[in-house]
């Protein structure tokens, strides 16, 4: 997989542009669903990750895009059940979580905010 376009609001990755954040798990790409997290937006001013997305756990690694200033908040609930599970969790702004993904990482699964 290669993402190979990013500028806010739109990524491109293997030629196929989503104007939307996006999940990566084990080389799928589909749109985030961040409706039941949106409970939590008055709490950190922007709807955050939270446990009630449907995150795919199923890696070693989950690559966190947080935008393209790196506003999207990331709960500590996320980073507890990470722990829990054995997952290392990167945290980094979008432009720099897809430099990393693109280095071809091994059972590594990203969530990638595309705006903010």
């Amino acid at each position: 997989m290669r993402i190979d376009k990013f500028s806010f609001g739109t990524i491109r990755i293997d030629g196929v542009t989503y104007e939307s954040d996006v999940v990566i798990d084990r080389g799928e790409v589909r749109e985030r669903k961040k409706k039941r997290s949106k409970k939590h937006r008055g709490e950190f001013g922007h709807t955050p990750l939270s446990n009630e997305e449907d995150i795919p756990w199923k890696c070693r690694t989950l690559v966190v895009g947080t935008g393209a200033h790196g506003s999207l908040p990331v709960m500590d609930e996320v980073r507890q059940e990470a722990k829990s599970r054995k997952v290392d969790v990167v945290v980094l702004p979008t432009a720099e979580a897809i430099d990393r993904l693109n280095k071809g990482l091994e059972k590594t699964n990203a969530i990638l905010h595309i705006t903010c």
